[in-house]
């Protein structure tokens, strides 16, 4: 190596960090501290140089920067720079960078004299934290690794590079190496199949693996678990399996986690019971399970849903003195969360706490996903609250759950308000968002819109691939804009994208809505020939138009052809049967059809077990109907509005014995109280008892028609029973009195909700707060807005929903302000970004000069 390459490359590495010193030490502040570390090399020469006074108020005042400054300044000798560099790094106040670290490189490379050279290579480069900083000194990297001629070091910078998955730098190494008078050795080759492995590239690990065996190396373990890895990653389980297999025939042992990695690739293609059965015999083969195969197997169990068993192993664990990591916790998490069981994952989240294992972004993440999905979007807001004070960052994926949670909810201005949230913290939407949000646009019937997000994600230079054309043709078809779809169909498919399974469904079903059933079995042939499976809707679409029309010989041939094709019918394929059978009086079939749907091991869902109900109803088989009730309730599946307007018509034609043909909605309006009593007292005589989420969806009927006395002796009689009013219970009433303008009725159910069972839904401080603005009653409405600081809320919401939604959008504008003024007092301000829309919002709206000053003064105070 030349010097002038020498030279270029260390001036090249260090030419930011010159820069930086030169302006940090022309600054009036650190003038002092240069002048006492002028004397540096004198008082490292002698003995005692720990003992002295100036090094100790050098250090508390000492920073990375001028640390490096001094390094790369000073003429000091290495032992005495390598010395100091040791010292300082134990200062309480002092903690090195991957820029110290290279400074220091940078010295001993300069000094002719003797240096530990690879030894603070190799230090710098565990320094580096991430590719841009490894990138940065990579050339002083590969200086010190040929001045000190060591493979050791080559190989530390090669594991680096594999762990940011920097394989064109690798390869850049490797061939340095080639090249040098170093030889590979087994470590190096290990490490460069391992990236490619990763990758699944298995075409460029065996090259690797060739020349290994062409240096007349032996292959170890790890080099056979990377092959393992590779055969996984590249879907070629069975070739994963054999070198499993035959390493101890080519004298290498399997360890934990050669097991480790084979269970993993089992899982993933879920053929689990192999994997179980492999983890049993890893103690046999001599290789106790470490905490890394405790989790993959957890993970598969929890992916079987078998909760109870992978509970089982966390035991097993704590019993062998394994320490849980983050990893171990989240798949039990997430596992809990997939399961319902939210309560359990936050007992999980609350041990690992306890344990000093801090929670991640993942963590969060899925927690956030498990309340989403029982509809506590405003639990989940606050707990991205406090994801933020632990200093975590919320990824794509947080943001992306918390934006369909409000869209479940209806709220897309919360969503929309996220989506500005995420991007402002330099995240990009995915397919997924985009997809939710179109999807979300479109089921609430706001067509328009979604058709303008859709325009726009196109401006904004976002990919717009596949899914997100699927969402929008899906959405738009679902909503009957079937022009719209077919427009939108032709525009993806003239960017080239294959249509996928969803797709062929939707042409299905407009062929079919247009008469058009021959094209339509073509196409499902089409899908058939060109092997695009058709899924479950697919067919269940055909299906159910062939029965609607009563076609039932023609829906029964598409069925077979369904199962014979390898396509599992659903829940929905078997209720599409179920209903047309009642519908046509034909029982004996429609039982037929129940039978098999249980033994075909396919749980009845909510839309099933009513189907059934109202079926019987139909029929006048009113011990039948509370049958499938009572078996309903007890399989864990709560009746709906509509399931108990089914039931209300089933008791009003029991007294009048004649059926009655209003829908659900006008039962509601007309149904009378002794109905109700009825009805509860019949289901109590077929074990039918009823439940909280009973009473709640009975007393949500009546507050949906303003049937607010109706709906209080429901209140009163469930407690009279026994039966504890819950947050949705509330609710109800609390939305109810403020739609009859009742506000002070509101308020009593509000104070008596905080005080038994806990902070209200903030829809329900939205309407209040509203209403009490109506009826100019501020005061009122100021107290109420206080009860927000005592729950556990997320600010962005607050701001959103009811200073931005209810407050300004009803023209409160200085009432609005003068909450904001509450918030800043007590200091519970929301994100920058939502801040600063809000008084952009009041400054538009007329706010007085002054205060938009003020107001001005304290956002730069708090971006700052």
């Amino acid at each position: 190596m030349t010097t002038m390459r020498y030279a270029y490359t260390v001036q090249r590495a260090f030419s930011s960090a010159y820069a930086t010193a030169a302006a940090t030490a022309a600054s009036p502040s650190t003038r002092n501290i240069l002048k006492l570390s002028a004397d540096l090399p004198y008082i490292l020469s002698r003995p005692d140089w720990r003992n002295n006074l100036s090094l100790d108020r050098l250090a508390k005042s000492l920073t990375p920067t001028l640390l490096s400054h001094l390094l790369l300044s000073l003429p000091l000798k290495p032992s005495a720079a390598v010395a100091f560099f040791d010292w300082i790094g134990h200062q309480p106040s002092f903690q090195h960078t991957v820029t110290t670290h290279a400074a220091l490189l940078r010295s001993l490379l300069r000094s002719t004299l003797p240096s530990p050279l690879e030894k603070f290579a190799i230090s710098t480069i565990r320094s580096c934290h991430c590719r841009d900083e490894l990138l940065a000194v990579l050339d002083l990297l590969l200086l010190a690794a040929e001045r000190s001629c060591s493979i050791r070091c080559f190989n530390n910078l090669l594991m680096a590079l594999r762990t940011f998955s920097m394989i064109d730098e690798m390869e850049s190494v490797f061939e340095i190496i080639s090249k040098g008078e170093i030889f590979p050795n087994v470590h190096t080759y290990n490490t460069m199949m391992n990236a490619y492995c990763k990758v699944g590239n298995l075409a460029q690990a065996n090259v690797y693996f060739k020349q290994l065996l062409h240096a007349g190396l032996n292959p170890d373990t790890f080099t056979y678990t990377s092959l393992i890895l590779g055969c996984c990653k590249a879907k070629s389980l069975e070739s994963a399996c054999w070198v499993f297999f035959m390493m101890p025939e080519k004298g290498c042992p399997r360890n934990e986690v050669s097991y480790t990695v084979i269970i993993h690739g089992l899982c993933e293609a879920g053929r689990f019971t192999e994997a179980l059965s492999l983890f049993s015999r890893m103690d046999d083969d001599g290789c106790q399970p470490d905490i890394h195969s405790y989790t993959v197997v957890i993970q598969c169990l929890l992916k079987n849903g078998k909760i109870g068993n992978a509970e089982s192993m966390m035991d097993e664990i704590t019993r062998k003195g394994l320490v849980l990591n983050v990893v171990t916790y989240n798949a039990l998490i997430d596992g809990y969360c997939k399961a319902g069981r939210v309560a359990s994952a936050f007992g999980v989240f609350e041990m690992m706490e306890s344990k000093g294992c801090k929670p991640d972004v993942q963590t969060y993440s899925e927690l956030i996903c498990g309340l989403c999905q029982e509809r506590r979007v405003h639990e989940a807001m606050n707990l991205l609250s406090r994801m933020l004070e632990t200093g975590l960052s919320p990824n794509v994926v947080t943001y992306t759950t918390l934006i369909q949670g409000q869209c479940r909810e209806g709220h897309f201005s919360c969503a929309f308000e996220l989506l500005d949230l995420m991007e402002e913290n330099g995240l990009v939407p995915n397919e997924r968002t985009c997809s939710i949000l179109i999807d979300a646009l479109c089921k609430g019937g706001k067509i328009e819109e979604a058709k303008e997000f859709f325009n726009n994600i196109v401006k904004k230079g976002l990919n717009v691939n596949k899914v997100v054309y699927t969402a929008l043709i899906d959405g738009l078809h679902k909503a009957g804009r079937i022009d719209d779809a077919q427009s939108s169909l032709k525009e993806m498919l003239s960017k080239n994208f294959v249509p996928d399974p969803f797709i062929y469904s939707f042409l299905l079903d407009v062929l079919f809505r247009e008469n058009k059933r021959e094209e339509a079995k073509s196409i499902l042939i089409h899908m058939l020939k060109i092997k695009v499976k058709p899924t479950a809707v697919s067919y269940t679409i055909l299906i159910d138009l062939f029965l609607t029309e009563g076609k039932f010989e023609d829906a029964k041939i598409i069925f077979g052809e369904m199962i014979s094709s390898g396509c599992k019918p659903d829940a929905f394929t078997y209720t599409a049967f179920i209903h047309s059978y009642f519908n046509c009086k034909m029982l004996k079939e429609a039982e037929n059809m129940i039978m098999r749907m249980k033994r075909d091991g396919v749980l009845p869902s909510l839309v099933t077990y009513t189907a059934v109900i109202d079926g019987y109803r139909s029929i006048g088989l009113i011990d039948q109907a509370f049958s499938a009730l009572n078996e309903m309730m007890t399989s864990g599946i709560e009746p709906n509005d509509i399931t108990f307007s089914i039931l209300f018509k089933l008791m009003i034609e029991k007294k009048q014995a004649s059926l009655i043909s209003f829908g659900s909605e006008v039962m509601w309006k007309v149904l009378e109280m002794d109905t109700v009593v009825d009805l509860i007292q019949e289901m109590h005589k077929y074990g039918c008892i009823p439940s909280i989420s009973t009473y709640n969806t009975l007393i949500n009927g009546f507050c949906k028609m303003d049937r607010l006395e109706e709906a209080k002796l429901l209140f009163i009689q469930m407690q009279e029973v026994g039966k504890s009013p819950n947050k949705e219970t509330y609710t109800s009433l609390i939305s109810c009195c403020c739609r009859l303008k009742l506000y002070i009725e509101a308020s009593e159910f509000m104070d008596s909700l905080i005080s038994l069972v806990g902070p209200p839904h903030l829809e329900s401080y939205q309407l209040l707060i509203s209403g009490l603005c109506n009826e100019g009653n501020f005061e009122k409405a100021k107290q109420v807005f206080h009860g927000l600081f005592t729950g556990d809320y997320n600010y962005d919401e607050i701001t959103w929903r009811i200073l931005k939604g209810t407050l300004l959008a009803q023209g409160y504008i200085d009432f609005c302000s003068e909450i904001l003024s509450i918030m800043e007092e007590k200091n519970c301000l929301p994100s920058n970004l939502t801040y600063a829309k809000l008084h952009r919002m009041l400054n538009s709206s007329g706010m007085f000069l002054s205060e938009a000053l003020e107001r001005e003064d304290k956002l730069q105070n708090n971006f700052s």
